[in-house]
């Protein structure tokens, strides 16, 4: 009698989510139907979540509580089984995380016509470990097969060693490197049997590498394989990886999204039923929910409700900040391309950059087309751009050392100018040979252009590269 008891209160609770579930979806298809900038500023906080469960409060709470209290056992047994939405613990849920995965979910899936879900980590490198890890489990009817994965060389410092040392060193799980992402029969020629996804970074950090997203992702299907991209330079503001056949999104909130510097914040964005001949059919049904509800409930990469609600407090204005950087960062690429003591310009908005065409049919201002300032889509190549500095590394850090106003630092996508020669800093580690496969010289200069005006970033770089000798650089 005691268990039929349970059991008719448990259901009480999953018929009152079952319910909620209805209105939640009439919300997220209301939604859905907004402009980017609509989805950037609201996400799915609605008035009616406001109202009734915040205290009207029209900016999304945050809720700094590691646990949810129960009304009774019912609701804990049924919340803990997740028969029933919940946020339990804040190594798995919390609200203020929900309202910034609901909004990443929305963006990367804007225009399209399937579902999405997202899973926000502690930082950029734990979403990177949390979307690859789950593929590179040992298959229990192979447990003695090699695994191997896919990846693009041209990589964030970070990326490359965490593949390169987390993975293959420590766990005995090959990363073939492509060198030339352009080149398809590269790819196919690093697939066998025991691959288990494609990965690849784009547009890359810090040298600009690009590839045709819709022809790899083609390549993955066509061998049962998920493509990821990280798309962190980018954003969904310029390019969104799963409207060409992407399954999973890895984003660095911290960088571009996070303008303002002020939190650390990762996610994993993922198409509903991906493509896969490795995991268990809840994993491809929602990747992004299992990660969340699964393996990072047990490894713990969590992110504090304080950097969900700062980073999505960033995120409400992405769209116009990103077009904005983009401008100015072409005025700069154009400047220092120009410019007599500078070698080259990585920059993919110079029509003299060997990707400029391939990126040209993939970077887009969103909404550019509704915008009554443009009328029509207008491509727009993102923030960052490095440079070579005739003269070699010497000549590179005479001028780094010179700037005035673009800070030195290893960030990236911040409303204030930042630059660093990754050679010395976030590439440092994967040492000579490793940023030669990446193409990072010596004297390579990262610069991501921020919100200052674009004369006054040209007036710092131009008085810094005159204090480089003539010289070094004939």
């Amino acid at each position: 009698m005691t268990d039929e008891v349970n059991s008719q209160g448990v259901a009480r609770y999953i018929a009152a989510a079952q319910e909620a579930a209805g209105v939640h979806a009439a919300e997220l298809a209301a939604m859905r139907a907004c402009r980017f900038d609509t989805i950037s500023v609201h996400g799915l906080y609605t008035m009616r979540e406001a109202i009734e469960n915040n205290q009207g409060s029209i900016i999304e709470p945050v809720y700094m509580s590691t646990s949810q209290g129960y009304r009774d056992s019912d609701q804990m047994e049924a919340a803990l089984s997740y028969q029933v939405p919940s946020w339990a613990y804040s190594r798995i849920a919390n609200p203020s995380l929900y309202y910034l995965e609901q909004t990443l979910a929305l963006l990367e899936g804007y225009g399209l016509d399937v579902e999405t879900s997202s899973c926000t980590t502690s930082s950029g490198m734990s979403a990177i470990a949390s979307a690859t890890d789950p593929f590179l489990a040992v298959d229990p009817t192979r447990p003695e097969a090699p695994i191997n994965f896919v990846s693009t060389c041209q990589v964030y410092g970070g990326t490359f060693q965490q593949f390169s040392e987390r993975k293959m060193k420590e766990r005995g799980v090959e990363c073939r490197w492509v060198q030339d992402a352009t080149d398809l029969s590269e790819w196919e020629s690093k697939i066998d049997g025991n691959t288990r996804f494609l990965y690849g970074e784009l547009p890359s950090n810090p040298g600009q590498a690009f590839f045709d997203i819709g022809a790899v992702a083609q390549l993955a299907h066509s061998n049962e394989l998920p493509l990821i991209v990280d798309s962190t330079v980018a954003t969904p503001a310029l390019l969104r990886p799963l409207a060409h056949g992407a399954d999973i999104v890895v984003q660095s909130v911290t960088k571009t999204m996070a303008s303002s510097g002020f939190a650390i914040v990762g996610a994993v964005i993922s198409r509903k039923d991906l493509v896969s001949r490795f995991g268990s059919d809840e994993m491809k049904a929602d990747f992004a929910t299992y990660l969340k509800l699964l393996p990072n409930r047990d490894n713990g990469p969590n992110l504090s409700p304080m950097s969900a609600i700062l980073a999505l407090n960033d995120l409400r204005t992405l769209r116009s900040k990103i077009d904005l950087f983009s401008r100015s960062a072409m005025q700069v690429a154009e400047f220092l391309d120009s410019h007599p003591k500078v070698e080259t310009v990585h920059y993919l908005g110079l029509p003299g950059h060997p990707l400029h065409a391939l990126a040209s049919r993939y970077m887009f201002l969103v909404d550019s087309e509704h915008d009554a300032q443009y009328g029509s889509p207008v491509n727009r190549y993102g923030h960052l751009l490095s440079f070579c500095v005739k003269g070699g590394a010497p000549a590179a850090r005479t001028m780094f050392d010179a700037m005035q106003r673009i800070f030195r630092a290893t960030d990236l996508g911040r409303v204030k100018s930042v630059a660093t020669i990754p050679a010395i800093s976030t590439h440092q580690q994967q040492g000579a040979e490793g940023r030669s496969l990446a193409g990072i010289a010596p004297n390579l200069v990262r610069l991501c252009v921020g919100g200052e005006h674009p004369d006054d970033i040209i007036a710092d770089l131009a008085q810094a590269l005159d204090a480089v000798n003539p010289e070094a650089t004939t």
